[in-house]
């Protein structure tokens, strides 16, 4: 199993309305419909107010998502697409083809008033997507920071290296974290007791800026309450 690094103190946050968890969820019976559906939320809240669907492409052409649905692309394609069906059969989704080129392509909206409406629009002809699908977006956009610098530049996450990281976040600047990680692998130090003795170092003899003492309030309240809780 791979180990998650957990959250960070500050990260976009997606909607997800309130029946979906006490309606849906309850029902739902299968990993790859799950994944599929929550996946649709947020990809849909990465566009802008007018894009209300999300095309089949984009969703396959996001290597981070599909790796999770399988271990060969033979397999993630069939595991999406089982996912897709699962979801429009259940009507947490809707799906609605046009042609382009020479080949239907799919794309599929959530089950709300406006998404009823626009496949409606569609299948009496009123109006067509002139939109292309955004292959270019994908979940590493989400990926906090501090987690992907030190995976590119000291070595792969584990769930104790991801603890620590947070503890970072939680005790020095962003700023401080980052330059501490550069020097380690300036100096081909690239471990994590490195540049915590870094960090403990600036905390201790200074580094020329503010820093504020350690004090359990700042979990509570201030720039280090979880944004998660709103």
């Amino acid at each position: 199993m791979k180990g998650f690094g957990g959250f960070p103190p500050k990260g976009r946050l997606i909607k997800v309305p309130g029946m979906f968890f006490s309606d849906l969820l309850p029902q739902i019976d299968d990993l790859a419909e799950l994944k599929v559906t929550l996946y649709c939320f947020w990809r849909l809240q990465q566009k802008d107010g007018q894009a209300a669907y999300v095309w089949e492409r984009e969703i396959a052409s996001d290597e981070v998502f599909m790796d999770g649905l399988g271990s060969g692309e033979a397999e993630q394609a069939a595991t999406l697409k089982a996912g897709l069906e699962r979801a429009v059969a259940r009507g947490a989704l809707l799906k609605a083809e046009v042609i382009r080129g020479q080949k239907p392509e799919a794309l599929y909206f959530v089950n709300t008033e406006r998404g009823r409406a626009m496949v409606q629009g569609i299948a009496d002809g009123q109006w067509e997507p002139d939109d292309q699908p955004n292959t270019m977006l994908d979940l590493r956009v989400e990926r906090p920071t501090i987690f992907t610098l030190y995976e590119q530049n000291i070595g792969p996450m584990t769930p104790m290296i991801g603890e620590n990281l947070r503890d970072f976040e939680a005790t020095y600047p962003a700023g401080w974290i980052e330059e501490a990680i550069q020097i380690a692998v300036a100096n081909n130090k690239r471990s994590l007791r490195y540049i915590e003795a870094i960090l403990k170092r600036w905390q201790t003899e200074g580094r020329g800026d503010t820093f504020q003492a350690k004090d359990g309030s700042r979990f509570l309240s201030g720039k280090y309450r979880d944004e998660i809780d709103h």
